[in-house]
């Protein structure tokens, strides 16, 4: 099972100079994400235990376009293990006009990460 969700990181994402984004901001998509899969999976938002692996591989800006996905790789009785990766797709060209954007060919990959999440029992509802 698989959950995507694709967004504009704006201007408001960006925290440091350049408009760089916090990974703070990549690791709240992930969240997003569990939040989906755990919904499809058990029919309840769960909880976000802990997160075992998280590399930043590549630098993210404000007008980044970023696809997060995610999937469970593992079920326990109330755990379930999930990887992640976040992919920029889209990269404005400031240097051509304010308004200009390719979309990349090949997507850079930017973080990724693993964690657990848990549904307690008595929350599980399939």
């Amino acid at each position: 099972m698989n959950a995507l969700i694709r967004v504009k990181m704006s201007l408001n994402d960006a925290h440091y100079g350049g408009n760089l984004v916090d990974g703070a901001k990549i690791l709240q998509l992930f969240g997003d994400v569990a939040t989906e899969l755990l919904i499809r999976n058990d029919g309840d938002e769960g909880l976000f235990r802990a997160y075992d692996s998280v590399e930043f591989l590549a630098p993210v800006y404000a007008g980044d376009y970023i696809e997060a996905d995610g999937k469970i790789v593992k079920i326990g009785n109330t755990s379930r293990k999930m990887v992640f990766e976040a992919r920029k797709v889209i990269v404005p060209r400031p240097e051509i006009s304010d308004s200009a954007a390719d979309v990349l060919k090949e997507p850079i990959i930017v973080c990724k990460a693993s964690g657990t999440c848990v549904v307690p029992k008595n929350k599980q509802r399939k």
